[in-house]
C-alpha cells in the first residue's frame, strides 16, 4: 500500500517569509510550489525548486487567485479568460525552473479559494481543467476527492489524484470545512496521523459531524504554513510506516 505525501510550500515572498518549508520538504514526497500570484516570487520559486531537487521530492504548481494581500483565500469572480491565461500562466512559471533543474513537473494543484470554488463550480473547474489539459494533458491534477473539479479532470481526459487533508476537517458532504469555524484546523499530530491511517487503510474519513464517507485517497497534504506543521509531518511519516504504508511521489502511486 502506498500514498502520496504533499506541502504547499514557496509561498514566502520579498521580505516576507511564510511556513516551515526547510523543515517540512524532507518529510513529504511531492511539493506544490506556489507560482507567484498567492505567494511566491521569482526567487523563491527559484530555491524551493532546486531544495525539492536536492531531497528527491516531486514538483508541481500551485496557481491561485492573483490576491497577494488575501493569501488566495478570498473568493474572485474573474472573466473566464482570465481564469484561463493565469493558469497557462503560473503553470509556466513553476515549469521554467523545474526544466532549469531537469526536473519534471509531476502535477497541478489550484491554491485556497479557487480550489474551492472550483470544488463546486463546474463551470470553474471545467476552465481550470482544459487550461491544465491544454498546457500539458500529462499532468497529474491533484484534486480534492468528489469534487467537480476532480470530476472535471477526468472529464477533459487528464490523470487525476485525489486529495485528503491530514490538518484539516470536513463538512458531512465532503467539502472541507471553512477556515472561519474554529474547528476547521486539526493541530495535534496524533490525532490528523490517525485519521490519516483511517483514510489510507479503510477509504473512510469521518466528517465534523461523525458521518461517514468513502474515500480512495492517492495523496495526503499537510499545510507547509500550518503551527504544528513540522510535528505533524514528522508523526505522520511515523504512524504511516508503522502501518505498512509507503511513502512515494504520485506518479508512484497513480496506476
Amino acid at each position: 500500500m502506498q500514498i502520496d505525501i504533499n506541502s504547499d510550500l514557496g509561498e514566502s515572498f520579498g521580505a516576507y517569509k511564510i511556513g516551515q518549508d526547510e523543515a517540512v520538504i524532507p518529510m513529504v514526497s511531492s511539493v506544490n510550489v506556489a507560482c507567484g500570484f498567492h505567494g511566491g516570487d521569482p526567487l523563491v520559486i527559484r530555491k524551493t525548486v532546486e531544495m525539492a531537487k536536492r531531497y528527491g521530492v516531486a514538483v508541481g504548481a500551485h496557481p491561485g487567485f492573483p490576491d497577494l494581500q488575501g493569501f488566495g483565500r478570498r473568493n474572485m469572480y474573474l472573466h473566464p479568460d482570465d481564469v484561463y491565461a493565469s493558469m497557462i500562466y503560473q503553470i509556466g512559471a513553476v515549469r521554467a525552473f523545474t526544466d532549469l533543474y531537469n526536473l519534471p513537473l509531476q502535477h497541478v494543484k489550484p491554491h485556497g479559494a479557487i480550489n474551492n470554488m472550483a470544488a463546486v463550480d463546474m463551470d470553474l473547474a471545467r476552465i481550470l481543467a482544459q487550461a491544465i489539459y491544454d498546457y500539458d494533458k500529462n499532468l497529474i491534477l491533484l484534486a480534492v476527492a468528489g469534487t467537480k473539479l476532480a470530476q472535471a479532470g477526468r472529464e477533459v481526459g487528464l490523470q487525476v489524484a485525489n486529495e485528503v487533508f491530514a490538518d484539516r476537517t470536513y463538512e458531512p458532504d465532503g467539502t472541507l470545512r471553512n477556515r472561519k469555524y474554529p474547528d476547521a484546523l486539526i493541530r495535534d499530530p496524533v490525532v490528523a496521523a490517525r485519521r490519516v491511517v483511517e483514510m489510507v487503510k479503510d477509504r473512510v474519513l469521518v466528517a465534523i459531524d461523525g458521518s461517514k464517507i468513502s474515500v480512495q485517497p492517492d495523496s495526503v497534504c499537510l499545510h507547509g504554513d500550518g503551527e504544528a506543521a513540522v510535528a505533524i509531518a514528522r508523526t505522520l511519516r511515523e504512524e504511516l510506516t508503522n502501518h505498512g504504508i509507503e511513502i512515494r511521489p504520485l506518479l508512484d502511486v497513480q496506476p
